[in-house]
């Protein structure tokens, strides 16, 4: 009895090591050869033995190929008391062109399998497309777009017979936001004969790195009711895999022109639009509501720059935070940037709110062009019961030539009715308290953005909204002094906020100068400026002081923040201090 217990053992001991043995033999097959250009290659490589599962490495195929997920499985199996253990890897495989490929031999355990040669032939068809029973197709509106300018990019799933069950997958480029756009299409068509249900998506693809370079086609993977298939037993029908990949699409992508120094912002269509709040007339101590929305095609929203707000300093501003999103119509991507400011006069008088301007290049064009609100001139009337005088027109800040005056019921200041004075009380404090905590979660949001990685939204930000922040300081001021010698007001003030934003330590936007301690000295030339070029008395102005003026705010920077001559990059804040 010990003595068969013992044998026993024995046996199931050599079973098994002879399960667990080494790889003794190891081969690679493919389903088909030749292959057309847009099918899949089954990949399978099989191994006897006890083989690591992740003995398999398929870089090797991505030069030639592009690699689907590959998948494990294991089996053993006894015959006669012989035991056999095998490990496949399935893979499937995209030619990335016509011609003639090598799978290489892949090593596993010590054992090597036969490279295998491939022939990739085009697809075979007459006419313009192929009659086969399932194929993609892939085509974009242009070529040859400029940076970050939007593709649309369509695929088209062309099927003969229902499909089981698929998805398709986006198409590919590095260093690009693609998203789909809408939903997708549905309808039937006869192509060569042959009819086909066709299924069309849109993708929007916007490129960050311009090149010529190459959308990846997207890949299709389903199952289908297997041909020849006894119908008697419809519930068991089989169904076969199929994979097919649209073809790669080559684009040119330009860069941005030299010269310009605004905020890059490529579109077919930008518009801005206001409203205020109704029924709403300019009372000193009173706030009154501002809405400006900026508008732009083919763009998403965080390529929209900020809005550049210049206000007189007779009037507190209590700006709410932006709102931005993008949606898509008629295939088409639609950015839009929303701002909110509480507008508070404090003197009565005759006053024009400046003119708000977002130059734009438009790319069908190859122009620079601009969207603009005009200045509008606005009475602000004393508070009931307030003894204040009107402040004179000539002390009124604008920013371009062009004054609309308000004409209509909206927009038009209205009688005041009588004030409350407990009500506007309480509205300063609350606007005083939203400002501080504002402020104090800018500051929060700053620390933490030096303090640690950026996140996902901050690189965004990075990306679109500091471009001002990365242009060059001496090309900014040469056409700061450019715009001086011409006596253009509204080119002198956004000039100057982009030259100054770029000299800022912490890379913040400087919409006026005596916002910073550096570039205060500036704001009474530029309050010259504009009321002897707007105010009602036509006073003299000499630009020769101006340009003094800048020259010394530079010299002053350069030698806070240079070493032998050369200024310092604006985007990062100085340690030093």
């Amino acid at each position: 009895m010990v003595m068969k217990q013992f044998i026993i053992l024995l046996a199931g001991l050599f079973f098994m090591a002879a399960a667990y043995a080494d790889v003794s033999r190891v081969e690679a097959t493919i389903d088909k050869n030749p292959v057309m250009v847009d099918e899949a290659i089954r990949l399978t490589v099989r191994a006897e033995g006890d083989a690591d599962r992740d003995a398999f490495d398929s870089s090797p195929l991505l030069k030639d190929f592009v690699v689907g997920r590959t998948s494990v499985s294991s089996q053993t199996s006894i015959v006669n008391f012989d035991t056999t253990q095998t490990t496949s890897w399935t893979t499937t495989l995209f030619p990335r062109a016509e011609g003639k490929f090598t799978i290489p031999a892949f090593t596993i355990e010590g054992k090597k399998t036969a490279p295998i040669e491939v022939n990739v032939i085009p697809v075979s068809g007459s006419g313009d497309q192929p009659v086969r029973d399932y194929y993609v197709t892939t085509d974009v509106d242009t070529s040859t777009v400029y940076l970050q300018q939007q593709i649309r990019y369509t695929v088209k799933l062309f099927l003969a017979s229902n499909i089981e069950r698929g998805s398709l997958q986006a198409p590919e480029l590095k260093s690009a936001q693609i998203r789909q756009l809408g939903e997708d299409k549905q309808y039937t068509d006869i192509v060569n004969g042959k009819r086909y249900q066709i299924i069309e998506r849109n993708f929007a693809i916007v490129p960050e790195q311009s090149g010529e370079l190459i959308v990846k086609g997207p890949v299709f993977s389903g199952e289908v009711l297997a041909p020849n298939t006894n119908q008697r037993f419809g519930f068991f029908n089989r169904t076969q895999s199929i994979n097919r990949v649209g073809p790669d699409i080559s684009i040119t992508v330009k860069p941005q022109p030299q010269g310009l120094v605004y905020h890059w912002l490529p579109s077919e269509f930008v518009s801005l639009e206001e409203e205020w709040q109704k029924d709403k007339g300019f009372i000193v101590g009173e706030p009154v509501t501002r809405t400006v929305t900026l508008t732009a095609m083919g763009v998403v929203e965080e390529q929209l720059p900020e809005l550049p707000q210049h206000y007189p300093p007779n009037f507190k501003l209590y700006p709410d935070q932006a709102n931005t999103a993008t949606v898509d119509k008629d295939n088409l991507l639609i950015a839009q940037r929303v701002e909110s400011i509480a507008i508070i006069p404090t003197q009565a008088g005759n006053f024009v709110l400046p003119d708000i301007t977002v130059p734009w290049f438009n790319v069908l064009t190859g122009k620079t062009e601009y969207a603009t609100l005009p200045a509008r001139s606005i009475e602000v009337k004393a508070a009931s019961g307030s003894a204040q005088q009107p402040t004179p027109a000539d002390n009124a800040v604008l920013s371009s030539p062009a004054v609309d005056t308000v004409a209509t019921k909206e927009s038009s200041p209205v009688e005041p009715t009588q004030a409350n004075p407990s009500y506007t009380t309480w509205i300063l404090i609350v606007l005083w308290l939203l400002t501080i905590i504002g402020w104090s979660a800018t500051v929060y949001h700053y620390r933490m953005r030096q303090a640690g990685p950026a996140s996902v939204s901050n690189k965004n930000s990075s990306r679109f909204n500091k471009a001002n922040v990365n242009a060059d300081e001496a090309q900014l001021y040469r056409q700061l002094e450019d715009a001086v010698r011409q006596e253009n007001p509204g080119l002198i003030q956004h000039t100057l906020a982009q030259w100054l934003t770029v000299m800022h330590p912490e890379g913040r936007t400087v919409r006026r100068p005596d916002s910073w301690a550096m570039s205060a000295p500036l704001q009474p030339f530029i309050d010259d400026l504009l009321s002897s070029r707007y105010g009602s008395g036509q006073r003299d102005w000499n630009n020769q002081a101006l340009l003094n003026a800048l020259q010394a705010t530079r010299q002053a920077y350069l030698k806070k923040h240079s070493a032998g001559g050369k200024a310092l990059a604006g985007l990062y804040p100085d340690s030093k201090k």
